[in-house]
Formats: C-alpha cells, sequence, structure tokens
C-alpha cells in the first residue's frame, strides 16, 4: 500500500495516507525522502527544500507560504506555514473549461408530483412559522405517527427558534427559507402552523409561497382555534389521504438534485470523498442532472478554480458578488477571511484555509458552473450550481434543502450524526472511520486512498445515490435524525 499520495505534478508537498514513522524513507512519484518527524495519516511531508516565503503547492495551487525554512522530508503544517489570504481581491473572467460530454440518463424509482415534479421521498411535513410553535408542532408529528402507512413514508417537523422579533434580511431569510421548504417535492403534504402574533404572519408565507395545491399545502394558525392539536390532526389526516396516493414509478436520473456538502474535514477530504463526489457531480450533470455546491468561506482561497468555469460572464459576475458579499460580511463584523480551519480540520491535516478551500471546491468535478443561488434561492437551470451560504453544517444543508436538493452528499474525515430534512448521505474520507461509525456513514470513499480509482469510485457513489433516491433510506434517517439551522446575521428585537 502507498504511503504517500502526491496529487499534483507541481506540488512541493505529498499527504500521507498513513502514519509515517520519524526517519521512516518514503517514496511519492519516484522522489524519496527521509521523514524528519512522525507523521500521522491525511498531514503533509515536504518532498523538497522550501526556502522561508516559499509557496506551500498542494493541488497545483498555492494554499500559503512557508514561515521559516523547510526542509525535504519535514512535516509541514500550522508550525511552519502562514496563509497569503486577506480581504481584498479583485476578480477578472477568465473563462477556462470544457462542456462534459452527454450521457444516456440512468433510472430511480421516485414521485411524480402533481406539477410534474420528481421527488425521491413521499413525506409530511410540519413547518412552523415561528419558533412558539414548536412544541405544538413536535406534538402534532410525535402523536399522529399512525398516518405513516402505505405510500407515506414519514411526518416530521423542523423546529426553529426565529419568525418573530426579526428585522430586514434575517426577517426576509426566515420566510423565504421557510417557504421553500414548504415547497420542497420530497414532502407530499404539508402544514404550515403560526401563532397568530408573529411578525413572519401567514398574509406574509402565502405570498413568499406563491401558488400552492390547496390539496397539498394547508395552514393553521393556533390562536384561531379552540384546540390546535385536534385541529392539526385533522388537517394532517387530509394531508395523508393526498399523499397516500402517490406511488413510486421510474424516473430519469436527469430530474435529479444533489447537494454537496463537507464537514468534519480532515487531511484525506480532498484527496478521496470530495473528488469522488466531483466524479459524481460530472456523471450526473453529463445526464441531465444537476448539483449544487455551497459554504463560500470555505471557497476562499480556492474561488478562481471555481470562477474560470463559469458558462459566461454574467454567471461569473453573480460568483464574484457572491464571493466579496461573504468577505464584505466577515469584515462588516470585524473578522478575517481565513479564521478557518476548525481545531478538527487541523487535527486531521488541514493547514490553512486556502489547503481546506482547494479540497472543498473538488466537490464540484470539472462541469461548466451554470448558475449562482442566492441564499433561499432554488435551482432553475440544469448543471453545476453554487449557492450563497455559509459552512456550517447544518445551516448550510438546510440552504441545500431549500434549493430544492433531492438529498445531500456529506463528506466528513471524523463523522458527525445530524440530518437535513433532505436524505443525508455520509461519505466518509477513510475506511477506519467507515468501520468505526458505521451508524453514522453510508458509504467509504477511503478505498481510494487504497487503490480504487477515482472514476471507479464515482460510479459506485452514483449507484448508491439512485438506490437512495429509490427509497433505500440512510442512517439519518433510520436515526430519525432531521433538523434545520436558518442563518442569521441582524438583531433580536
Amino acid at each position: 500500500m502507498m504511503k504517500l499520495i502526491h496529487i499534483h505534478p507541481d506540488d512541493n508537498v505529498a499527504v500521507a495516507l498513513s502514519d509515517i514513522r520519524r526517519s521512516e524513507s518514503v517514496t511519492a512519484d519516484g522522489v524519496t525522502v527521509m521523514s524528519a518527524d512522525d507523521i500521522q495519516r491525511g498531514h503533509k511531508i515536504a518532498l523538497r527544500e522550501i526556502p522561508e516565503g516559499g509557496k506551500i503547492i498542494k493541488y497545483g495551487y498555492p494554499i500559503g507560504h512557508a514561515s521559516r525554512s523547510i526542509k525535504a522530508g519535514e512535516w509541514v503544517h500550522v508550525h511552519n506555514v502562514k496563509t497569503d489570504l486577506s480581504e481584498e481581491s479583485d476578480y477578472r473572467y477568465v473563462p477556462n473549461f470544457k462542456p462534459l460530454q452527454p450521457l444516456e440518463p440512468a433510472q430511480f424509482q421516485g414521485y411524480r408530483r402533481a406539477d410534474g415534479r420528481a421527488a425521491i421521498r413521499n413525506e409530511l411535513w410540519v413547518i412552523p412559522t415561528v419558533g412558539c410553535v414548536n412544541s405544538v408542532a413536535q406534538r402534532l408529528v410525535r402523536e399522529n405517527q399512525h398516518l405513516v402507512t402505505g405510500s407515506v413514508e414519514g411526518l416530521y417537523t423542523f423546529p426553529h427558534p426565529f419568525g418573530c422579533s426579526q428585522m430586514g434580511d434575517d426577517h426576509a431569510q426566515t420566510r423565504r427559507l421557510l417557504a421553500a421548504l414548504a415547497r420542497h417535492p420530497n414532502a407530499g403534504g404539508v402544514l404550515v402552523l403560526g401563532l397568530g402574533c408573529e411578525n413572519l404572519t401567514m398574509e406574509q408565507f402565502k405570498e413568499e409561497l406563491g401558488e400552492w395545491d390547496d390539496q397539498r399545502v394547508k395552514f393553521l394558525i393556533c390562536q384561531d382555534v379552540a384546540d390546535e392539536h385536534e385541529a392539526g390532526s385533522a388537517l394532517l389526516q387530509q394531508l395523508a389521504e393526498y399523499a397516500g396516493q402517490f406511488r413510486r414509478e421510474a424516473i430519469p436520473a436527469s430530474e435529479l438534485v444533489v447537494g454537496m456538502k463537507c464537514g468534519g474535514s480532515d487531511g484525506l477530504s480532498g484527496i478521496t470523498a470530495n473528488p469522488t463526489v466531483g466524479r459524481f457531480s460530472d456523471l450526473l450533470t453529463s445526464m441531465g442532472g444537476s448539483t449544487i455546491l455551497t459554504e463560500v468561506p470555505e471557497m476562499f482561497g480556492a474561488e478562481g478554480i471555481l470562477m474560470e468555469r463559469c458558462q459566461d460572464e454574467a454567471v461569473f459576475q453573480k460568483a464574484a458578488d457572491m464571493i466579496n458579499g461573504f468577505k464584505h460580511y466577515f469584515a462588516s463584523h470585524g473578522q478575517v477571511v481565513y479564521e478557518n480551519p476548525s481545531p478538527g480540520n487541523k487535527a486531521g491535516g488541514i493547514t490553512t484555509l486556502e489547503d481546506k478551500s482547494c479540497g472543498c471546491v473538488q466537490k464540484g468535478g470539472s462541469a461548466p458552473v451554470v448558475d449562482v443561488l442566492p441564499y433561499g434561492g432554488q435551482v432553475k437551470t440544469k448543471g453545476l450550481n453554487m449557492l450563497s451560504g455559509p459552512g456550517n453544517d447544518l445551516v448550510s444543508a438546510t440552504a441545500l434543502t431549500a434549493a430544492g436538493a433531492h438529498l445531500i452528499l456529506f463528506t466528513t474525515g471524523r463523522g458527525t450524526p445530524f440530518g437535513a430534512p433532505a436524505p443525508t448521505v455520509k461519505i466518509s474520507t477513510n475506511t477506519a472511520l467507515y468501520e468505526k461509525k458505521r451508524g453514522w456513514i453510508d458509504f467509504n470513499a477511503g478505498t481510494v486512498a487504497e487503490g480504487e480509482p477515482l472514476d471507479a469510485a464515482g460510479r459506485r457513489l452514483l449507484d448508491h445515490v439512485l438506490h437512495v433516491a429509490g427509497g433505500e433510506r440512510t442512517c439519518t434517517e433510520r436515526h430519525g435524525f432531521r433538523e434545520i439551522s436558518i442563518f442569521k446575521d441582524g438583531v433580536v428585537l
């Protein structure tokens, strides 16, 4: 088994695929060095001398500079590397991409909604418009599980603390995101639950929602009825009768929308799991399907890789505005853009934000970027989309669901149990995590470090996604883990 991987010919570092002992000789692409340190799996080793101030090259891109002279064989990490990032960037559109060759779409067994949209689940969702009714929503779900029968596959609610005491952009974002969830095709029936005195009024919600099918979406204001549990249960019964009419049928993969996310990343994320997802993304978009890439702060330092693949200058400008907008968000709060990676990321071998970002964007494969969506926006153009959102796992996974993702691919090197409203497929970067956390991890991409070609791993992931789309439950679904978190920036009244 290989001990090192040299990702790009221009790289002056390699990544350990397994632990390396001090004074051990290791080889990458014909270059042999003696390790000067004990180096853990996922961490970097210098393949040649790097002078103080010299660029550290990984993935073919600079991920920082040497804060002191580094000898060949030395461990390369936070003790001798500094970021090159700053808050100011000037972007120019220099397109560099090739359209993917079309592929005949595969099929999955999904649901066809009355409006023609595809779905992969047939569930009932209770959407609270305000945090004050969270407990009512949870009781309705708890006491109406008998409705989960036949083709109705689940009954869920998504508590949150917002919908009142918010102003401006925060109020608009809450309204926009909750309405987007109510439109999600995986919900065969939706009960929108309000209190009656909140500033996210039901009239505002309906205006944001736009046209709706009154068989699929019901509304209840708790202050307007004597017994909200009785009234809510009656409405859920109606929704269950409607949703129960749907049956699975063959649907082309060109109608799938898949969100892509990473969290608890390690030094193998950009080598195994993320590029595996990238290969999958290229396959699905070649079949006419759609994928969504988010986590804007984890594009900092690697945004050029995506910007040069924007299909035209209009899409590029939206991408530049999104990146600069997030940098302004950081600066407006007195924060630097490079206050990342997390302690867990660093322990796993990620050194700088550029290191993390270059690995993160591997999930986007090589397809052209066809559109850039605002937070709360929804996919309208088939292909690879970028979505504005933070790196926070739960906030960004909620935004991916609201954007229309039927399911979410979540790569991780350290593991995490949470689940988004859409089925969340956890993908391990290393086999040790897969074997340790079989109750969390659905798919092992650690096999890439053991010799599986990335193209083969990508096709294996495509097969897995089609099975999940056809009804195979993820670990988070089997545990009943469904959560949301809404992006907030301003004051609370």
